[in-house]
């Protein structure tokens, strides 16, 4: 028997066997607590799909193989594959639990942020954990005992050299878009728009692998961290003046854009009419975004943070919304849709806001648990201002983001009963959703209207900054834009980059801010970037701003917009010759990098 015992587990195949199993085993286990949401059904969801399952357990067998090679003992092989993989998947399991939020590759390049994670929030041993321990160990020590075969150092290196070869199509495997998205498929059981519920769904070591890609923030070229810190140590923070404190409201509208420019369209009923009016009381001006019906957080976050090229926001980032918290503001803001769209709830905290009210701590209540529209959105953003101005004497700083107007829009039937254009002109379906859409904006001006019919009447000085943040859907494959004739090719500089990325902005005063700040707020203002927008605001009001803004300002006087096409708008022409403003471009772009990845304020 006993030679039998030593036969066994000698055998250089049966170690191998049961290496592998307990390997799977690992993978499953990973995989169970992976499924936090409808965890039963989502468990056999991950079986269900075999590319799933495959991608989240290969992973496994291949690090304790390569282990086992590398140090020749399967048990202690399986037990650091076990201490590598469990531990990874339970910080995401608390992760998820805390935050709504998975662990990525990036987090655990943050080890400041983990520590302050876990000093925030208690962590506990689940009957689940426990159990899971219990499995592990064991395997180790079943492994200790029946796993102990010894293999020649030749085989040891050709065996860890064939091991790291498979790096080469694993990276294939797991950095594929058409994989990822389309043969990991698993929405069944989640919200395919939620970032959470998306990588949940395809379990936890794939997910998580995957995610290494998008850790990666590639400096751009030329970049000298030195020479962007001695630029920015020649400014400083500037305060606001304490009389100069105004209240600042900020709104982005879902999908906004003035198709009154536009001569292909015939109007029966204008539904800008009560926008032109704002119009006419402040600055308006064109505002050249980075995307297209789509990708809202691009212009919001732009906006916030001054920032052309954005990271991924997963830590405490500088931004305008800090700098204004530091200047005394109490910084906060309303989406009444739900917290996980575009991980607002996670990272608007990483931006600084103090509070931020969504669909489920918030609006869902004003709306019998539905999305608010503007009906609601409006007088609830004056509400939560003047509850602010009866308990608090901090100014005020809200930034707020719609969901009226989110396409697509109904192409069958006319939900508002107006013929906002001329009928017969235009195909069934384009005309349907030309009328949809434009119902849609009349609506919003009109309790826009009411919005600053309130602070039109206010003597607390506030200044509104409203602005789109792309041009809307308009039909599959842009097909309403292409009936209409409005050309949408972004790379040509005279009028199609306009169309495609163009939509508005306008900073609005009331009288006592226009008082208080020594400007009438009024007339044309110049075409930006979404990122230059606060810069413009500041100037409006006359401050200078953060040491950022103050930096890189020269950029955006000659260079107002930047954009993703490879196009620049300099002395009010769009172009791609920048000419001897290229180096100032290339100054932005290195410090916009520096600022966004050298934190300067704990949370």
């Amino acid at each position: 028997m006993k030679d039998l015992y030593a036969k066994l587990s000698r055998s250089r195949i049966l170690t191998a066997v049961l290496l592998i199993a307990a390997s799977i085993g690992l993978g499953v286990l990973s995989l169970k607590f992976a499924a936090v949401l409808r965890a039963d059904e989502m468990f056999d969801s991950y079986f269900e799909n075999r590319w799933i399952a495959f991608l989240n357990l290969l992973p496994c067998v291949w690090l304790t193989l390569t282990l086992w090679f590398a140090t020749q003992r399967a048990a202690l092989a399986f037990a650091l594959s076990s201490l590598t993989v469990m531990g990874f998947t339970i910080a995401s399991w608390f992760k998820l639990q805390f935050r709504n939020d998975p662990l990525f590759f990036e987090d655990i390049l943050l080890i400041k942020e983990a520590g302050n994670m876990s000093e925030r929030y208690q962590l506990f041993m689940t009957k689940s954990m426990l159990a899971a321990l219990v499995i592990l160990v064991a395997a180790v020590v079943f492994l200790a005992f029946f796993a102990r075969a010894r293999l020649p150092w030749q085989a040891r290196i050709a065996g860890v050299l064939a091991l790291l070869l498979c790096i080469l199509p694993m990276k294939w495997l797991y950095t594929n878009e058409e994989i990822y998205n389309t043969k990991t498929e698993n929405y069944d059981l989640i919200n395919r728009w939620s970032t959470t519920q998306l990588y949940v769904s395809k379990g936890f070591v794939y997910p998580f692998l995957y995610s290494v890609q998008s850790a990666i923030d590639t400096p751009p070229e030329g970049y000298d961290e030195d020479e962007a810190a001695a630029i920015l140590a020649q400014y400083k923070d500037a305060d606001i003046p304490e009389n100069e404190k105004v209240d600042i409201l900020g709104v982005m509208l879902e999908g906004y854009a003035d198709f009154s420019v536009y001569d292909q369209i015939e109007f029966n009923v204008d539904p800008y009419e009560e926008y032109h009016k704002l119009e006419a009381e402040g600055i308006s001006g064109d505002l050249l975004t980075n995307i297209f019906a789509g990708g809202t957080i691009d212009t919001e976050r732009c906006f916030l943070t001054g920032y052309a090229n954005l990271g991924s926001f997963r830590s405490p980032t500088n931004s305008y919304v800090r700098y204004l918290a530091d200047q005394g503001y109490t910084v906060t803001g309303s989406h009444p849709s739900y917290d996980w769209f575009y991980n607002r709830v996670n990272i608007n905290a990483n931006l600084g806001f103090e509070s931020y009210n969504f669909l489920e701590n918030h609006y869902g209540e004003l709306a019998n648990g539905e999305i608010a529209m503007d009906r609601i959105l409006f007088p609830e953003l004056v509400r939560l201002h003047e509850q602010h101005k009866a308990e608090s004497d901090k100014p005020y700083f809200s930034f707020s983001v719609t969901y009226q107007g989110h396409g697509p829009y109904t192409t069958d039937k006319n939900d508002y009963g107006v013929d906002y254009v001329k009928p017969g002109i235009y195909s069934a379906e384009s005309q349907n959703i030309l009328n949809n859409y434009f119902g849609s904006i009349a609506d919003t001006n009109a309790h826009l209207k009411e919005f600053f019919d309130h602070y039109r009447a206010s003597e607390d000085p506030t200044v509104i900054v409203l602005f789109g943040d792309h041009k809307p859907w308009l039909g599959d494959n842009s097909s309403v834009y292409a009936e209409l004739g409005i050309d949408l090719n972004y790379t040509d500089p005279e009028e199609g980059f306009r169309n495609y990325y163009g939509t508005r902005y306008l900073i609005w005063a009331n009288d006592a801010a226009k008082q208080v700040l020594g400007n009438t707020f009024a007339g044309e203002g110049r075409a930006i970037g979404p990122y230059f927008l606060m810069d413009q605001l500041f100037r409006e009001c006359g401050w200078e701003g953060p040491a950022y803004m103050q930096a890189v300002r020269a950029c955006s006087s000659e260079v107002p917009v930047l954009s993703v096409s490879g196009l620049y708008m300099k002395d009010g022409v769009v172009t791609d010759d920048l000419g001897d403003a290229a180096e100032l471009v290339r100054q932005f772009r290195e410090l916009e990098y520096y600022e966004r990845k050298h934190f300067r304020k704990e949370p």
